[in-house]
């Protein structure tokens, strides 16, 4: 690629052959349409009343959702401005757990809006300089219109776990787990500090774990107070039930292990070989032996039990589980009170937990082992039931979406409107603030607040009602003071969306305008893309030239 001319006239090439180069407006309108296209794909899918996607990947496996950050993890996309976009879903997954979609079409609008701009001649910078001004203001409003969460207030958290439910396919048996979700966060919620400085910390990711099995109905999900393993017990000799069970968490194996250096034994008489043999058994008698004189009556291993190891704890009525998962070993301790061992000399009565009752159970194919009866437990499961593996799936997402709302709500304590209502008084407040703003600022101000509307219009396009009359009797309404109206998608009213039990915490607006407003911004100051492989430009995208990748996806 030639980067200009030397005194004889010759082009000088810097970049390699192949380097595929766009500039200028063209480098803009690629990257603009590209978003946009990221945005369209996952609308459809927003609000009570959107559809799911189904997705196939390359080996045949079939995903189907509506939860806007899965679907944007399962799509492969090309163009690297899509994929900034796709990140915007990822880091509200991450920090909410819920609003993926919001984010994302919030993202796309900013930068329709932007693009409309553009065409008139302001500068990328004047633009994102009045973003920046805006979105300042617009978390200003939104914080403003916070309602403050009594602490343990279940009947408030029902309210948020249900209105993220709402969108989902689990929505129909939607009562039992907000039951669940809520009872789930409130029994891990610890407190850290004290006085001014006390803070709520919920960390579900640590604390909850997620058992799934197929069969049955969504119906059958239940909360247990302990720890659901996806072992059974490794002997068929071994109770099946252990009662008042004393839990020993080993991270160490029962079974002997072999030279970590190349040894040879050489055995050259057949009374070596039975003392080799016997001196093989002795040592793993003498390991059970000290999980017995522990006191322990169930042993979890995190690494392999010998076979001898498996008839020996038989032997000794000790119920065991092998090859447990690091995660669940954590959660066990959390759980019980015990303390992860990583040699069996440490085990002593000190380091074991407590259960009320530890069983194998079977659920459906699988066979489970239960420790419940924990007292005390900072680590609780949730058994999920589903008729098939796709609806089992798509619950799990639409619960830990559930979950990390409400514990966003326990630890920040306030909430905001939902159904539009929140998006429509931020745009109501930014087009009169943008008056205030003197120079081109103001334009940018101004089509910032109109992005917010795509949020009330993309949920009356799902729902089937009309745009136009929704946003003009929401602004009607907004007007008037009312700055909790919003849109019930099932009525086609406007009606006030904390009467209506529709509530979000507040921390799920606001990280949606942080990271809209900033992947926005990223993208609109990008003016030159140098890629070092060609991409084919979008379908009937604006402009020639390259990072397309995203031909077959539909305006």
């Amino acid at each position: 690629m030639s980067n200009g001319t030397a005194n004889n006239g010759q082009p000088i090439y810097i970049l390699k052959e192949g380097t595929e180069r766009t500039r200028g407006r063209t480098a803009q309108s690629n990257n603009i349409y590209a978003a946009r296209l990221i945005a369209e794909t996952v609308k459809s899918t927003l609000g009570p009343r959107g559809m799911d996607k189904m997705l196939v990947d390359s080996m045949g496996d079939v995903v189907i959702t509506n939860d806007g950050a899965t679907i944007l993890k399962e799509i492969d996309v090309a163009h690297p401005a899509a994929k900034m976009v796709i990140e915007v879903a990822k880091t509200q997954d991450a920090e909410c757990g819920d609003g993926t979609t919001t984010s994302v079409i919030l993202t796309g609008e900013m930068l329709k809006v932007a693009g409309e701009l553009l065409e008139k001649g302001i500068h990328p910078t004047t633009i994102t300089s009045g973003y920046n001004i805006a979105s300042k203001e617009a978390i200003r409003i939104l914080e403003s219109m916070a309602i403050a969460i009594k602490k343990g207030d279940k009947k408030i958290l029902n309210q948020i776990a249900n209105t993220s439910l709402a969108s989902k396919n689990a929505s129909s048996n939607a009562e039992l787990l907000t039951g669940i979700v809520v009872d789930a966060c409130v029994s891990i919620a610890e407190t850290t500090g004290t006085g001014k400085d006390a803070k709520t910390v919920v960390d579900i990711d640590e604390n909850i774990l997620i058992q799934k099995a197929k069969g049955g109905s969504l119906e059958d999900t239940q909360l247990i107070q302990g720890i659901i393993l996806d072992k059974e017990r490794v002997h068929t000799s071994m109770p099946s039930s252990v009662k008042n069970a004393k839990i020993a968490l080993a991270n160490a194996a029962l079974e002997i292990k072999k030279t970590e250096v190349d040894a040879k034994i050489e055995i050259t008489a057949p009374n070596q070989l039975e003392a080799f043999l016997a001196q093989e058994e002795k040592t793993l008698k003498d390991m059970v032996e000290k999980v017995k004189k522990s006191g322990a009556t169930v042993l979890v291993c995190q690494k392999g039990i010998d076979d001898l190891a498996q008839h020996y704890l038989a032997k000794a009525g000790i119920y065991a589980v092998r090859r447990a998962k690091k995660s669940d070993m954590e959660k066990l301790a959390k759980a019980t009170g015990a303390t992860i061992v990583n040699t069996l000399d440490d085990l002593n009565a000190k380091s074991l937990g407590s259960a009320g009752t530890v069983e194998e159970r079977k659920i459906g194919d699988d066979k489970f082992t239960f420790v419940t009866e924990c007292p005390s437990a900072k680590a609780v499961s949730i058994l999920l039931r589903g008729g098939t593996e796709h609806v089992v799936d798509e619950a799990e997402r639409a619960l830990h979406d559930a979950l990390s709302v409400v514990a966003v709500a326990l630890e920040d304590s306030q909430m905001t409107p939902g159904g539009g209502a929140a998006a429509t008084e931020i745009a109501m407040g930014l087009r009169e603030f943008a008056t205030t703003i003197g120079g081109r600022e103001q334009l940018a101000i101004e089509s910032y607040a109109e992005a917010f509307e795509v949020v009330p219009r993309t949920l009356a396009e799902n729902a089937g009602l009309d745009e136009l009359d929704i946003l003009l009797n929401l602004r009607r309404a907004h007007k008037k003071g009312q700055k909790n109206a919003g849109v019930n998608v099932h009525s086609g009213k406007i009606e006030d969306m904390v009467e209506n039990h529709v509530i979000e915490p507040l921390r799920v607006g606001t990280q949606e305008i942080k990271a809209a407003t900033e992947a926005a911004i990223m993208i609109l100051r990008i003016d030159d893309v140098i890629a070092a492989k060609s991409f084919s430009p979008p379908a009937g995208g604006p402009g020639a030239g390259g990072m397309g990748g995203m031909g077959d996806m539909d305006m």
